[in-house]
Formats: C-alpha cells, structure tokens, sequence
C-alpha cells in the first residue's frame, strides 16, 4: 500500500516556512505479527514541535532531515495482526504524518469512542490535557480564594488550566492575543482575561486585574508577559513552567529581566516540567478530566482544518496565534 507523507526537509532558523517540508509517496508494508496497518483520522500539531525541527540539545531527540515528522495522532486499525486490535479499533499514538501506519500493537493505546469526540484524545483527554492536569495541580497547587495566572491561556494547554483553576475554587486570570479569544476565556469562566496584543502597558493591566498579587502562575509564554507577573508574585508563589512559545523562533539568546532576586524575596517556587515526567500517572489523569468533562465542568474548543495537505499550515498557524484551544488536522 502507498501512503502520504511528509518530511522535514531542514533545520529552521528562525520561524519555519512550507519549504521545510516536503510531501513524499512511500509504501507501507503489510503488518506482520502483533503489528496493526492504521488509517490516519486525525493528525496533533504542537508548539513543542518547533524544538524537534532543532538539532539543539533538547528534553527529547530531534527530528531527522529527510525523514517523516511524528507527532500524535489519532487512528483506525484497518488490517490486524495483533490479538489486542481488532480492526475498527481506534487508537492513540505517536506515529508519522502520514496517511497510513504500520505500528506495533502494544506502541499505541487504544482509545473508547464514546466517551468524548476522538479527537479530544489529542487535547483535552491527551498530552495537552495531561500537561495542565499536573502542571497545575501538581506544582501550583492552587487552593480556593487564591489568584492563578495563566499565559497563552486561549491554546489547548491554557484553556484547561484556567477551568482547572476555577474547579478548585481559585480567581483566574488569562492573556491571550485577541478579543475573540478574550472573550471565550470569559465564557469558560475566567474572572480576568487580558489581550496582550492591543493593551499599551501589559504589567499594568495583570496589575490592575491582580490587585491582591499573583499565588500562581502557569507559564506558557514567557517574554515580558512573564516579567510583569514575576513582579506580583506573593510570598510562597509557586510557578509552573511549561513553554516560552514567545521565544520559540527566536535566533539569538533573548535577554531579559532576572528573576532571581524576586523568587528569592517571595520565597516562590520555579519548576519547569515536562508532562512525560507523570507518565506513570497518566491513567489517573485522563479518568479525572473524563470525569470532569463528563460531569460538565470543563469544556473545550478546537481548532479543526481539513486536510492531510494543510498539516504543515495547521502546524505554521500556531506561531500566528491561527487557532483557539487544540489544533487539529482532520484526515480523514
């Protein structure tokens, strides 16, 4: 069988372009024993991605030039020789942006189709889901009446933190980079939501929307959004570091303010993570957000384009601020 692909064919400088990739033709192989042949429905497009174009020195391997991008996605088993996947069985893995797959069975997971649309395996009850489930609970530990910050608070990431925050009975405040998402942050009940793009003076605004100061802050941005919050913090604040997007492209070491001094006089916490650092508890993860999501308290947006041939679009549109909460490429 012949499938779609699509390679990276170089290392970026700066912000990626279509020319860095390339659609190729390739065969696929008939799966052999305990190996599933896997139609691809829906394809995951991540900012962490951008770090994988990279050859740096990184939490995880870099792609290879030349060679398929791999990324999460959600798939059908078309053609089984594994006792554990039927075909028809949907699954979740890390797989190439192609059409079709040739996996391991036991390399991918597989995934109910009742419980929620299958594509919120990428998002709500996948790894973005993951990374605001123990980034916030774990080191922010909010508690009720406290203030939560939440930066990129409209991507897929922040959009469940803020809910996540507000379950636990803390005031929530997000910025995001338009009005349209500022007023779906809103919507899911964010007591602040702050455009960043349009606002003059952005350590003004969080100061103003935070006038009791800042408990947590959970970091998706970096850049000076993430200054002016440091300048807030309370006495015992706990951070969670979870992506710079804002430096992402960035082809010089950016150079700002130290934080050092005002970690050390409020006695705060800065940890960065990396949501496979839970993997053990991922299962106690997704039953919570199911559970939640089933229960009505927390909901979630997407960002779908059509298309196996605007997968590198979807992906490019994430630095352009393109999509409100998950961005997802429906194949098929």
């Amino acid at each position: 069988m012949k499938t779609q692909t699509i390679l990276l064919t170089s290392r970026p400088q700066g912000e990626p372009t279509v020319e860095h990739f390339q659609f190729e033709t390739r065969e696929v192989p008939a799966p052999t024993a305990g190996q599933v042949l896997l139609k691809t429905r829906y394809v995951s497009v991540d900012p962490y991605m951008r770090g994988r174009m990279s050859d740096a020195k990184s939490y995880i391997v870099p792609f290879e030039v030349g060679q398929p991008i791999v990324g999460g996605v959600v798939a059908e088993v078309v053609e089984s020789k594994s006792e554990k996947l039927p075909v028809g069985s949907l699954v979740v893995g890390n797989l190439a942006w192609q059409e079709y797959n040739l996996a391991n069975g036991a390399a991918v997971q597989q995934i109910p189709a009742d419980k929620a649309p299958i594509s919120y395996f990428l998002g709500l009850l996948g790894m973005p889901g993951l990374t605001a489930y123990f980034g916030l609970l774990d080191i922010c530990q909010p508690k009720a009446g406290e203030t939560v910050v939440v930066s990129g608070a409209a991507g897929a990431v922040g959009m469940v933190v803020g809910q996540l925050a507000k379950i636990q009975g803390a005031r929530v405040i997000g910025t995001a980079g338009s009005d349209e998402k500022v007023a779906y942050l809103k919507e899911l009940g964010f007591d602040e939501a702050i455009n960043y793009k349009t606002t003059p003076d952005i350590a003004q605004a969080l100061a103003a929307a935070a006038p009791n100061g800042v408990d947590c802050y959970f970091d998706n941005v970096g850049g000076t959004i993430t200054d002016a919050v440091y300048d807030l913090l309370n006495k015992h604040a706990r951070i969670a570091l979870c992506g710079q997007i804002s430096t992402y492209n960035a082809t010089e070491v950016v150079v700002g303010p130290r934080p050092e001094g005002k970690l050390l006089k409020t006695s705060s916490k800065l940890q960065g993570f990396i949501v496979s650092d839970y993997m053990e508890r991922w299962p106690e993860g997704v039953k919570q957000l199911t559970e939640w999501y089933s229960q009505g308290k927390l909901t979630f947006e997407e960002t779908i384009t059509e298309g196996f041939d605007q997968i590198p679009a979807a992906f490019l549109g994430l630095f352009k601020g393109e999509n409100t909460g998950k961005a997802v490429v429906k194949v098929a």
